[in-house]
Parts: C-alpha cells; structure tokens; sequence
C-alpha cells in the first residue's frame, strides 16, 4: 500500500506565502509532500508599491504578478478562495467554496488589516490601502475627487486630502500624492494652491523608526512638495463630510475633506485572536517560527510576531521580514517532513529601509548607510529588482523590473538637482 505524503497547506499567497511556496518546490522531491497554496486572488502583489497605485502614479499591471508565472502548477497544487477560518484541533482550514481542507502542516500567511484604533467613522467613511482593489478604489476617487473640483467656481473652497498616519505606508504615500496632485491640477485647471494635502500624526514625528536626521530630510522634502503637517494630533473621528483633528491645542474641524488613513495594522482577524491568541493583533511564534503547543503549525508575516532581543518588542512586521522569514520557514518544513527533529531558529539580518518621497527622491539606511535623494531612490529600486529575481529569477525580473540601469543613468543625470 502506498504511504500517503503528508499535506502542507499555506494560506496567503503576500510575500511570506508565495514566497514559501517557491522555496519548498525547490527543497521538497515530488514525492515528499503535497503542497497547497491557497490565495483569494489568482494574482501576487508587492504591497509595498499598493501605495502607487493608490496616488495613481504606479501601474498596477506591473506590481501584480499571476501566481501560476512563479509556481510549479505540476508540484503546487493553487486553490482560489477565501479561508474563512481554522480548526486548528481538527487540523482543517474552512474555506467559502470549498468547504474544508485537511492539513498535517500549516503555514499562516494571510497577511494583514488595517488597525482604526477604535476612532469613529474611520471604517466607514476613511478609505484604507490594504489591496489591490482598495488601491484602485483611492485613485479612481481622487480622480473624480479633482475632475468634480475643477467645475467649483468659488475660489474660497479649497480641496482637501488628509493622510493619517506618519509611518512608513503614511510618508511614502503622501509623496506620491503630492507628485499626482501636481499632475491632476495640470490636467484639470485646478489652481495648486487651492488643494491642501495634509499628513496627520499622533506622534511628534514621522518615520518614528528612523534615524531623526533622516525623518528631518524627508519632512523637509515633502514640505517643499506641498505636505502640510500636523504632528501631536490625532483623528478623533471621521464622517462624510470630513475629520476632527484634536491636539493640545484643541480641537479642529476639516470639511469638506477626503481622508486616507494608514495609520497602522494588525494581523488578519481570520486567525489572529480567533483560531490562536494574538495579543496586539499578532500571533507570537517561537524561534522556529511555530505556535507554542501547535507543532505543525506555522506563522509568517504581518500575522506573526517575532520578538527583536535588542529591544524585547516584536520586530515591525515588513516585507523584509517575510521573505526572510519564508526561507527559515520553507527549511524547517522541510525538516520535518524527512523526520528531522532540530530546526532552525530565525535570526533576520535586517538590511534597512529605504522611504520613497515621490518619484525623485527618498531617504533611508541601507546595510549601515544613510542615503536619501537620488541614491536612495536608486536603491529602493534595486530592493525591488532583487525581490522579483528572487521570487521568480531573470524572467521576472526583466518582465516586470525597475531596471537599474535606468536608474543609475537617472541618478546621475539629473544629480545636479542637489538631492
């Protein structure tokens, strides 16, 4: 009788899962495992380009990769659907069309969902970019947002977009939009000085995890860009018409306004703090990336919640992590299922982070180095290009890359800039 191979299943096909997937076609014979990889899309997107998309200066098709370009349809088996749930006791995963999946080992990979915080009317009136659709969503609004505006004939009336939320999502979007509203003031007749594009944060800065002198540079940047900011104030709610604003000094009413909000997020609330405990949104997993008392099962990216033993908090979850916690994650399976019982503990080696502020310019560290204007946007782009080689080698590459050849003939044509 043949032994049955034992059943793998990922959830999410983000960065951790696609990601994982990739590595264990590599790792596993065929006849070692069935794998599943299940996504409600039939597309991979980098979400860390979604706020491109969402200013409308990104191309969507570029960022959106089909799943079966990068997968080995002949050793993965793809489902389209949604996970609605786990029953982690009954080892199966409860999906919209397709009933229940059985699974000897899981891999937690959905991803994440916007955090409000508990501030009213942020789910109902704010628009969020937590996906594709969602992106589209904010650039078709702004959009019509700017062509409605243009018809205004009081020159008192201004146009407001606020952003909330000063994070690393935050800036890089806001520096988007200030590129595209430019573009849509042009395109439209709207005077540039009637459109207010206002960055709200609770604390006394942005980019709270980066090096000051470089949150100072990109403040700076997106200031001359046009960025109104608003430091120390919070969204205390939001409605139809606009937000409230409330700091030390008060309280402020916006309106008419259109708000964004990025002010953070959580784990997918499909598993977090309802198939396993996830304090702060995020399920803790131990060194081995597993859920305390569940062995097979594995917990990677926005969902999870590795602990950083410089600072005994969790480490930010990023897109850098995920991949990188996809390769521990793709080994350790791969331990298990050839019956070896010592795994590998994760150790992330973070390489830094680049901010893009607009197209032309940027701030961040890169391997112990600050870097901002043009030479950041160089690398940023070079980050891109490295992941796409990774998920799906030169062919991605080349199909869907920044390439850096172009990108060092613009850092060096237009360095004259001063940036």
């Amino acid at each position: 009788m043949t032994k049955q191979k034992p059943r793998i299943v990922i959830l999410g096909a983000g960065y951790g899962g696609i990601l994982t997937t990739v590595h264990l076609q590599k790792l596993l014979l065929s006849d070692e495992a069935e794998i599943i990889l299940i996504n409600k899309h039939d597309y991979h997107y980098q979400t860390t380009l979604l706020h491109e998309v969402a200013a409308g200066t990104g191309d969507e098709n570029r960022i959106c990769i089909p799943i079966k370009e990068v997968i080995d349809t002949q050793r993965i088996r793809f489902i389209k659907d949604t996970v609605l749930g786990v029953q982690k006791e009954e080892r199966q995963v409860i999906l919209s069309h397709g009933g229940t999946l059985t699974y000897d080992y899981l891999v937690v990979a959905l991803g994440f969902q916007s955090a409000t915080f508990g501030i009213p009317g942020i789910m109902e009136h704010a628009l969020m970019i937590r996906s594709m659709n969602s992106a589209r969503k904010i650039r078709n609004k702004i959009e019509s947002l700017f062509a409605d505006f243009a018809r205004v004939k009081d020159l008192k009336q201004t146009l407001t977009l606020i952003v909330g939320g000063a994070g690393f999502t935050g800036i890089e979007f806001v520096g988007e939009l200030a590129d595209k509203v430019s573009e849509l003031c042009k395109k439209h007749g709207v005077d540039r000085q009637r459109v207010r594009l206002l960055n709200v944060e609770g604390g006394p800065g942005i980019l709270g995890a980066f090096d000051p002198s470089l949150a100072a540079y990109a403040k700076e940047s997106l200031e001359r860009m046009g960025v109104e900011f608003r430091l120390s104030t919070r969204i205390k709610s939001v409605d139809a018409q606009g937000a409230i604003l409330a700091s030390d000094q008060g309280e402020e009413t916006i309106s008419p306004a259109t708000v964004i909000w990025t002010g953070g997020v959580q784990g997918n609330s499909v598993v977090c703090g309802t198939a396993f405990d996830a304090p702060r949104g995020r399920i803790p997993v131990e060194k081995d990336l597993r859920i305390k008392g569940y062995e097979n099962v594995f917990v990677i990216g926005d969902c999870s919640a590795v602990m950083d033993p410089q600072t005994e908090r969790p480490f930010p979850p990023t897109a850098q992590l995920a991949v990188m916690q996809s390769a521990t994650c793709a080994r350790n399976l791969t331990s298990l299922i050839r019956g070896e019982q010592r795994l590998e503990a994760f150790h992330p080696l973070m390489k830094g982070s680049v901010a893009s502020l607009g197209a032309h310019d940027g701030a961040g560290v890169i391997l112990g180095l600050k870097t901002r204007g043009k030479l950041a946007v160089l690398a940023k782009a070079i980050v891109d290009n490295r992941y796409l080689y990774i998920l799906g080698g030169p062919k991605l590459l080349f199909g869907r890359g920044k390439f850096t050849m172009y990108c060092m003939q613009t850092a060096y044509t237009t360095s004259s800039s001063g940036k």
